[in-house]
């Protein structure tokens, strides 16, 4: 029974170590703040909490596409990151109509 029990830890030892080869480091690089709806969900659910923390996260082809979606945001490790113009990153709101209701 001793030589079942050893052999349980080394199997466990195994499968950690094919889950750490297939991780992505990912650093959220810029602010949400201003950023439309979906896109602050989508750096929510990844994990990421504050400006410039690492992540390391599974690579499947789900967290992919979520990185793809925020790739303005966020950096991944092997990639490289460009910082978008300002144009891609404007302050997504509604525009006021006060003026129109005053007959201006």
């Amino acid at each position: 029974m001793a030589a079942t029990e050893t052999a349980k830890p080394a199997a466990k030892a195994e499968t950690s170590e094919k889950a750490e080869g297939k991780m992505l480091k990912a650093t959220l690089r810029k602010s949400s703040i201003g950023a439309k709806p979906s896109v602050k969900a989508t750096i929510v659910s990844l994990g990421f909490r504050k400006m410039n923390q690492t992540r390391e996260l599974p690579d499947n082809p789900a967290v992919r596409g979520m990185l793809k979606a925020v790739d303005f945001l966020v950096a991944v490790e092997g990639e490289p990151y460009l910082r978008p113009d300002r144009s891609r990153y404007k302050i997504w709101r509604s525009r006021s109509n006060k003026k129109h209701q005053r007959g201006n």
